[in-house]
């Protein structure tokens, strides 16, 4: 008689076994590992390896003929700039962000939008009852009778719906409440969501419906649960900003369809998560500039931002502090320790804080100036000029590097009515705007 195999697996990171183990030796954690039945042993293998007979041929890539990618709008011009210009059918979207900042809020005004267009569009919840998404939508005015809400936590159930009426648009909210029957793990787990991804993708692909899927995130801000539900979705956006704040950012950080350059641009107010209409003095304050706070234009995807970097450096009592919010705390360390040797500035005896004025973050090299420039002001208690901006990469040695799209940012700063730039080079188109060449960082001092 043949032995029976076995296999175990960790739910918190998807480590297997053949053996029971009180903790895992992948994470660490205590208690975690589930034995796996035998249609999940074999679920698992016709995954992970090809079927036998099955013989795949390759041809040229002169000879592969193209995807026709066909999208409809959402209704949201920001989430189709996003998404590449729209949504594609047979697509699997996940959506991600911390507790708060918006995601239901957005998929339940799209959802809306689409069931006006006469589209059947399903919304799954195992978070809320059907009565308080009723809520929600009467405030989005999202009520349509396309628009149906399924208040289920079991898979079996959701399919049996989808089955049960040809829907266009399907929101899965969120993944790690939903679980299946075959897989003996709790809600949320590694192998829950796994097999749950698996049968939303074939669901997505056979039937050609596109499928959104709100996913929660850990303490560090990444999407919870197993790597491989980012790899298996074809895209993957991230909701930035603060909860606090009316402004919310839409991250691309994966498109199978379109580029990952795009910034989608949200304002919650009293009718729910609605497109920015203007950027224009939405992350600084052109009236005044206090010290410590100098202006610089970031790039979005191909959209220019106006944005203020505000600094504080302050004596220290003790060991000196270094703290960033919106911009890279090691790239902040880089541009100190460069102007201690540059300029002589004894900043190793001070405490020295960066924020990103509007909770957007800065993942650019082009703000550096920006940077110097606002930790020089607030050193010296010295107010800079609400006109002039400060453009420009930072290197290790001092110089002041060139950036890309300063015609863009210089076409923004004069829309806006600023008047001067330090920037590193000269631009190549004509400009009203009246630019200060500062090749090094020891010449900055000299505009400021």
């Amino acid at each position: 008689m043949a032995k029976k195999k076995t296999l175990f697996e960790c739910q918190a990171c998807g480590f297997q076994s053949p053996r029971w183990m009180g903790k895992c030796t992948s994470c660490g954690e205590w208690e975690s590992m589930v034995e796996l039945s035998a249609e999940q042993i074999k679920f698992l293998k016709e995954t992970s390896s090809t079927p036998q007979g099955t013989k795949a041929k390759a041809l040229p890539i002169t000879e592969v003929s193209e995807d026709n990618i066909t999208r409809f709008p959402s209704g949201s011009r920001e989430l189709d700039l996003v998404l590449g210009g729209g949504i594609v059918p047979g697509s699997l979207t996940l959506i991600g962000g911390s507790p708060g900042i918006g995601k239901s809020t957005l998929l339940l005004k799209i959802a809306g939008n689409l069931a006006q267009q006469e589209k059947h569009i399903l919304y799954v919840s195992g978070e809320e009852s059907a009565g308080q998404i009723k809520l929600r939508a009467n405030r989005l005015e999202a009520n349509h009778d396309k628009l149906y809400l399924l208040s289920e936590i079991s898979l079996s159930a959701v399919i049996s719906e989808i089955n049960h009426r040809s829907y266009d648009f399907i929101v899965i909210d969120s993944i790690q409440t939903l679980y299946s029957d075959e897989t003996p793990s709790a809600p949320g787990s590694v192998t829950q969501v796994r097999t749950i991804t698996f049968e939303l993708m074939r669901i997505a692909k056979s039937l050609q419906i596109p499928i959104f899927i709100i996913g929660h995130i850990t303490k560090d801000g990444s999407i919870a649960g197993p790597r491989v539900l980012e790899h298996m979705v074809d895209t993957v956006l991230y909701f930035e900003g603060d909860s606090n704040s009316e402004l919310r950012l839409l991250r691309g950080f994966k498109n199978r369809f379109g580029s990952t350059n795009e910034v989608g641009i949200f304002e919650m107010n009293a009718s729910g998560l609605e497109d920015a209409k203007s950027m224009a003095g939405r992350f600084f304050n052109k009236e005044k500039l206090q010290s410590g706070s100098a202006l610089t234009v970031i790039m979005e995807g191909s959209r220019p931002i106006i944005i203020e970097v505000q600094a504080l450096v302050s004596e220290a009592y003790g060991h000196p502090k270094r703290s960033s919010t919106g911009f890279d705390n090691n790239r902040l360390g880089m541009l100190l320790a460069l102007l201690e040797k540059k300029l002589d500035l004894p900043l190793g005896t001070y405490d020295v804080f960066i924020n990103i004025s509007g909770g957007i973050k800065v993942t650019e090299p082009s703000a550096d100036l920006a940077v110097i420039a606002a930790i020089l002001s607030s050193y010296r208690d010295r107010e800079l000029s609400t006109e002039t901006l400060f453009l420009g990469e930072v290197s290790l040695t001092g110089e002041i590097r060139e950036i890309p799209g300063l015609s863009q940012r210089l076409k923004e700063m004069e829309t806006q009515g600023f008047a001067k730039a330090v920037i590193p080079n000269k631009p190549l188109e004509k400009t009203a705007i009246k630019c200060f060449i500062a090749d090094e960082v020891s010449k900055v001092v000299e505009w400021m």
